[in-house]
């Protein structure tokens, strides 16, 4: 048993030691072996430990890390009605950020719930009867949502930023959520309500300015289209309270002709206001696949001048997965699957196997207001089997319209006896962005930059359609251990990754690193048994509601403020986790 209690004939001093592990400190450097004591929440002793623990865990053989910092997640529901941030705890996360890309649910009017509910289900993908059932909505302004959350207890810590699309909604109602422009009072008004987050304990204020960012109907989000006054406004606010990053999720660098005109905006914007800009980057189509290495020139470019800007990359693609047990597949929206689309996954199956089912099937054409979504649902030549270890770096010639090609049977119903494998629970993997080439040269570019940190796991969003909160499993597996197609990375800088670097650059700079004096979130880890297991669908929402989860070996422990809150994947009970208010200094 790898956990003990105390060591025979010495007093405890700590009250926890994990005893001889492989120690990756968070700090980029090599490996050392040793011991990690843990007394009042806090790291004590990193070394050669003398002193006993009330707990000791044998770690020979294991990586002792920082718990990961997550700094892109949409929780921002799930944190009021459930106590564990699941999935992102099964994968060593301690800490995560929610309240990304301007959607989130304070401040908010009674009157104006429903409203953000609809934003919420279009842009991440959160079906509306979940957060209707789930969403406690016993607050109002953004400081009684932050109060909210302090009372609750959670498996890890959360800080969260203001939402863009909120404070919007708030100040202009109906006008705000159909985008009209912001006259001078509402950009006023707007940047008041930010500061008043930013001084109630928020770490920063985001936005979304992506065409994808659409709501049910087909409908924009309410802050794609907003001006530059109004951006201005609001981080000249954040200014006067010195406080707070901005976080950016956005096609500027896409559609602007000269790949540098939306940019441009952002850079007056830090240059005016002095606050931190942190913005999602990814190979995002075909069409402008390299425009990436435009935005990489921007960062380097307002580096050289002092300007604190950076880019959240992923470390694969951001997976679509497709299924009879996922929120979509190749006949979502089609008029005869619209029938039998909320039925049980056995009944399911039974009606596509009638052959008048499958026929009238395979003649209709699906249908979804989000013209994104529906290139998808259909995009065979990008589409591959997903399998059991997930394979996410599938070989070209592997995607279905290839597998069709080489039986010699049409590709719409090769896909549809795909599907209906395996008991109907085949997921394809559909790489929406950063896989164009069919490799990850693209995504090793902009991970390896120095003026990027990993970001974009979307844990809590995107329920039954993307499961990426396992991104920090996948950089230890398949980018320090597991890589055929190109150079491994080494394990001190993916560490480092997860951990200090996305802690520093969102002021949690109390973690991070196994040093004395840091909050003691550390992870226990059996390298070699490390594993991701494909997704499967699990029905644990409110309202019944359906989502994807994966699981995860190797996590031998994870520890949450000096409590053990997982052995080997299974929670243990123990709730350390709170809001964190602010950002947090380094320990002298």
């Amino acid at each position: 048993m790898y956990l003990s209690k105390g060591t025979t004939g010495m007093a405890a001093v700590f009250d926890l030691v994990i005893r001889n592990g492989t120690i990756l400190d968070g700090s980029g450097e090599a490996a050392v072996d040793g011991d990690v004591a843990i007394s009042g929440g806090k790291i004590a002793a990193v070394g050669k430990v003398s002193g006993s623990g009330r707990e000791e865990i044998e770690a020979k053989g294991k990586l002792v890390t920082p718990g990961f910092v997550d700094i892109h997640t949409h929780y921002d529901g799930q944190a009021t009605w459930s106590d564990r941030f699941s999935p992102s705890s099964n994968h060593g996360v301690t800490s995560v950020v929610m309240g990304n890309c301007g959607v989130g649910f304070a401040p908010c009017r009674p009157d104006h719930r429903e409203m953000l509910l609809q934003v919420m289900e279009g842009v991440e993908e959160i079906p509306k009867p979940v957060l209707a059932e789930g969403v406690t909505w016993t607050w109002e302004s953004f400081p009684e949502y932050l109060d909210s959350l302090s009372r609750m207890r959670y498996d890890l810590d959360c800080a969260t930023l203001v939402p863009h699309a909120a404070v919007r909604v708030y100040v202009m109602g109906k006008r705000g959520a159909d985008r009209e422009p912001a006259t001078q009072q509402d950009a006023i008004r707007m940047s008041a309500l930010v500061k008043e987050g930013l001084e109630a304990g928020a770490l920063g204020f985001s936005t979304s300015r992506t065409m994808i960012h659409r709501l049910t109907d087909g409908t924009l989000a309410p802050t794609i289209t907003a001006g530059e006054e109004e951006l201005t406004a609001i981080a000249l606010g954040m200014k006067e309270t010195g406080k707070g990053i901005i976080q950016l999720t956005g096609d500027d660098y896409d559609v602007a002709q000269d790949g540098v005109t939306g940019l441009a905006m952002w850079r007056r914007i830090v240059e005016s206001s002095g606050r931190p800009l942190s913005m999602a980057l990814f190979q995002k189509s075909r069409l402008y696949k390299e425009k990436w290495r435009l935005s990489l020139k921007f960062l380097e470019e307002a580096h050289r001048d002092g300007l604190p800007i950076r880019a959240q990359v992923s470390n694969r693609a951001v997976g679509v997965l497709m299924g009879l047990d996922c929120e979509r597949n190749a006949f979502t929206g089609c008029p005869s699957f619209e029938k039998i689309q909320h039925l049980p996954l056995d009944q399911k199956v039974a009606e596509m196997r009638k052959p008048d089912m499958r026929a009238r099937l395979l003649s209709e054409e699906p249908y979804d207001a989000n013209p994104g979504k529906l290139v998808q649902l259909r995009g065979f030549e990008q589409m591959f089997l997903l399998g059991d270890p997930p394979n996410y770096t599938p070989a070209k010639d592997s995607h279905i319209a290839a597998l069709a090609a080489q039986r010699g049977v049409p590709v719409l119903e090769l896909a549809y006896d795909l599907m209906l494998e395996n008991d109907g629970r085949t997921i394809f993997y559909f790489p929406a962005n950063n896989y164009f080439d069919f490799n990850f040269d693209a995504v090793e570019a902009m991970m390896r930059h120095p003026l990027t940190f990993q970001g974009t796991g979307d844990g809590g969003a995107h329920v039954g359609t993307i499961c990426d909160a396992s991104l920090t499993t996948h950089m230890l597996t398949y980018w320090t251990r597991d890589r055929r197609d190109g150079e491994k990375v080494p394990l001190p800088w993916a560490v480092q990754e997860l951990t200090s670097k996305t802690a520093d650059f969102f002021g949690l700079k109390d973690r991070g690193y196994l040093k004395p004096g840091y909050k003691a979130d550390v992870n226990v880890i059996d390298y070699d048994r490390l594993h991701l297991h494909a997704p499967r669908a699990v029905h644990d929402l409110p309202a019944g509601g359906k989502r994807l989860f994966q699981k995860a070996d190797g996590y031998v422990a994870t520890i949450c403020g000096g409590e053990i809150t997982y052995r080997e994947g299974v929670a243990t009970g123990a709730l350390p986790g709170r809001l964190v208010r602010g950002a947090q200094a380094a320990p002298v």
